[in-house]
């Protein structure tokens, strides 16, 4: 599995696309920041097959507006200041229509401006409400509200009667941004943060900090990042005997960090999209057949790599801006941007956008479910447990 993301990280960086290169007049070009490789590769990764797979389907099917998908993907390794070099490059010199990513918050509100000046849409693969927040002209993202998040998981917390929380967070542009949330909607909920501790994204051990939150009388814990040591919070908490329940962001939604804490994840809260428990979503349910072709699809292509949320906001990313151009009629940059703004009622991965010159997101609470690690997997909280119906007795 390993030798085959190398092999996809070196395809990535040496040809830079993932699309046939054609003549100029034949394609339309579209730029990509993705974290390929790196400490976030576990974004970046998933993003990159998942618009590989998405641009090869639309350009089977004759492109767009009759133009085949140029795709030029950059791998940043996560580097904010190669994600500001890049970004140049493809405004300045690629002259792409769009730029989808960053992968992180961090290199995304590095190049906020630079698509803002360059007047080149940027759709965001990172969560960081800031992102949108204030809104920029040209700028937005998919992945659902981080203070959706906060909320969905505060309430929860006062659900179960509890009032003085701990909260992890780390150094990086998603951990802090969530930090800032929580700090701010907690208060206005009357919840009481006893405890408050920054850590370095890249930290194997965090014995001190939850020896701290756990000192400090805490009977719940909030831990908000998108690294590995989301699993080694969990660990580290269960082994110095916090009993209380963790909660963890929507930055959580890998079955891998639950597979790193082992049984210390049992139990363990988050909000997230609908992509991980698609399975139980009702029939009806307005994302269940797109949730379910997307997973199906990217399952069998990248098999046996599982299909994750972060993907999701890729494909979503990918999949707005068709739908902007297919509403404009057009691949001139102001007349699709124009038309993304406008966009209601998009089914995506990730939740269903409706789109304002006033919200860059488009997505509201609802796009969340809190779901709970159950015996190892992903499952909704206190969704009800469907019965069977029970044999006829003989008579």
């Amino acid at each position: 599995m390993k030798s085959a993301q190398l092999l996809m990280a070196l395809m990535f960086m040496v040809v830079g696309s993932v699309s046939p290169v054609l003549a100029a007049k034949d394609t339309v070009k579209i730029g990509a920041l993705l974290a390929v490789t790196g400490p976030a590769s576990f974004l970046g990764a998933p993003e990159a097959r998942s618009l590989e797979m998405l641009v090869d389907g639309i350009n089977k099917k004759g492109g767009l507006k009759g133009k085949q998908i140029e795709l030029i993907i950059k791998d940043t390794g996560a580097s904010t200041e190669k994600a500001v070099s890049f970004a140049k490059q493809l405004i300045e010199e690629d002259k792409v229509l769009a730029i989808l990513g960053p992968s992180t918050s961090g290199e995304t509100m590095g190049i906020k401006k630079i698509a803002e000046e360059g007047k080149t849409i940027l759709l965001s693969c990172a969560a960081a409400e800031a992102i949108v927040n204030p809104v920029g002209k040209y700028v937005f993202k998919t992945p659902q509200k981080d203070s959706d998040a906060v909320i969905k998981i505060l309430e929860q917390i006062k659900k179960m009667k509890l009032s003085k929380i701990g909260v992890l967070s780390s150094n990086s542009g998603f951990g802090n941004a969530g930090k800032g949330q929580i700090e701010k909607l907690a208060v206005e909920r009357g919840l009481t943060i006893v405890s408050n501790e920054v850590y370095d994204k890249a930290a194997n051990d965090l014995t001190g900090e939850v020896t701290k939150v756990k000192a400090s009388g805490a009977e719940a814990i909030i831990n908000w990042s998108i690294e590995p040591a989301q699993a080694i919070v969990i660990k580290n908490a269960r082994q110095i005997g916090f009993t209380g329940p963790i909660f963890q962001s929507h930055g959580f939604g890998n079955i891998k960090y639950v597979e790193a804490a082992g049984a210390a994840a049992e139990g363990v809260m988050f909000p997230a999209g609908r992509l991980l428990v698609v399975d139980t979503l009702p029939k009806g349910h307005p994302q269940k057949t797109i949730l379910a072709n997307y997973k199906k699809d990217y399952e069998t292509k990248f098999k046996p790599d599982a299909a994750s949320t972060f993907g999701g906001h890729a494909y979503d990313a990918m999949l707005i801006l068709q739908k902007g151009i297919e509403k404009a009629n057009s691949l001139d940059k102001e007349a699709v941007r124009t038309a993304i703004e406008g966009l209601k009622g998009i089914v995506g991965t990730g939740g269903i956008f409706n789109l304002s010159a006033t919200d860059h997101n488009g997505l509201s609470i609802d796009a969340f479910e809190m779901l709970i690690v159950k015996n190892g997997k992903f499952v909704i909280l206190d969704q009800p447990v469907e019965k069977k119906a029970e044999p006829k007795k003989k008579k």
